[in-house]
C-alpha cells in the first residue's frame, strides 16, 4: 500500500507549505517521470512502466539527496488511433496522445517546476516512446530557462544505455528470451515493485489477437526484477552525476 511515510519525497503526497519549505531546505531538484499505459500480454498490467518509473525514480531521489519527485506522468504515446490503431492501441486499453501533446505536457510541467524555484529538473522515462519527446524539451526548455539559472536534462541512460541485456547475457539468458515487449526484463521489474500486478493467467488471450509480448517472460522472477531495477537506477545516477561534473568544469 503506498503510503505518505513511503513518498516522503513525492510532491503529490505533499501539501504547499512542506513544498515551500523543502526547496527553502535546498531540494531544488526535481525528477519527472514518465511512464505509460499500454498493453502488456496478458501476464501483465497496464500500469507496468507507471509503477516501476514511480520505483526508481524514489529511490534516485534519495541517493541524490536533496531532490523531489513530480507526478508520474501516465499518459505517453502508444501508436496511432486513426485512421487505424498502430503500435500499442491495437490492444484494448492502453490509452496513447500525439508526441506533440505529449512534449507540451512536459514544457508545461518544466514551466510549472521552473516558477517556483527548481533550477535542476530530470526527465526520467520508463518507456522507448517516451525518449524522442523528453530530449527535445529538455533540450528547448534548458535554452529558455538558462538565463534564470535552471537546466533540465533527460537522463536517456535510465532507458537506453542500462546494461541490463549484457547483465542476463552474462547469467546465461539468450536474446531470444530476454525479448523486448513484456518480456523477461520488464515482467521481472513488475514482478519486485508490484508483484500482484504480475503474473496474470486468469483470463485466456480471445481467439484470434496476437498476445502482446514477445521473449520468455515466464522465466521472470522478482530476484532478476532487482538487478533489472538497480541496473536502471545506477544508470541514472552516473549520468545524473556526470551532468553535474561537466557544469562546474
Amino acid at each position: 500500500m503506498q503510503t505518505r511515510a513511503n513518498n516522503e519525497l513525492s510532491l503529490e503526497y505533499m501539501t504547499w507549505p512542506e513544498v515551500h519549505a523543502a526547496l527553502n531546505a535546498g531540494y531544488t531538484t526535481v525528477i519527472i517521470p514518465t511512464g505509460g499505459t499500454e498493453q502488456n500480454g496478458p501476464h501483465a498490467a497496464l500500469g507496468k512502466h507507471n509503477f516501476v518509473v514511480a520505483h526508481t525514480s524514489r529511490q534516485i531521489a534519495q541517493d541524490l539527496g536533496k531532490t523531489l519527485v513530480a507526478p508520474v506522468i501516465k499518459y505517453v504515446p502508444e501508436g496511432e488511433v486513426k485512421p487505424n490503431p498502430t503500435g500499442h492501441m491495437q490492444w484494448p486499453g492502453t490509452i496513447s496522445v500525439p508526441e506533440p501533446v505529449f512534449e507540451e505536457l512536459l514544457v508545461a510541467t518544466i514551466r510549472s517546476l521552473a516558477t517556483h524555484g527548481f533550477n535542476e529538473i530530470l526527465l526520467i522515462g520508463d518507456s522507448g516512446g517516451n525518449q524522442a519527446a523528453q530530449d527535445q524539451a529538455a533540450a528547448s526548455m534548458t535554452l529558455e530557462l538558462a538565463p534564470a539559472g535552471v537546466t533540465v536534462r533527460h537522463v536517456s541512460d535510465y532507458y537506453a544505455d542500462n546494461g541490463q541485456v549484457t547483465y542476463l547475457q552474462n547469467q546465461g539468458f539468450s536474446a531470444e528470451q530476454i525479448g523486448n515487449h513484456a518480456a523477461l526484463r520488464d515482467t521481472s521489474e513488475l514482478l519486485y515493485v508490484e508483484p500482484d500486478a504480475a503474473g496474470r493467467t486468469e483470463t485466456p488471450v480471445p481467439a484470434g489477437w496476437n498476445t502482446g509480448f514477445d521473449g520468455r517472460p515466464d522465466l521472470a522472477t522478482p530476484e532478476i526484477g532487482k538487478a533489472m531495477i538497480q541496473l536502471k537506477i545506477d544508470a541514472a545516477l552516473a549520468q545524473i552525476r556526470r551532468f553535474r561534473e561537466e557544469e562546474t568544469d
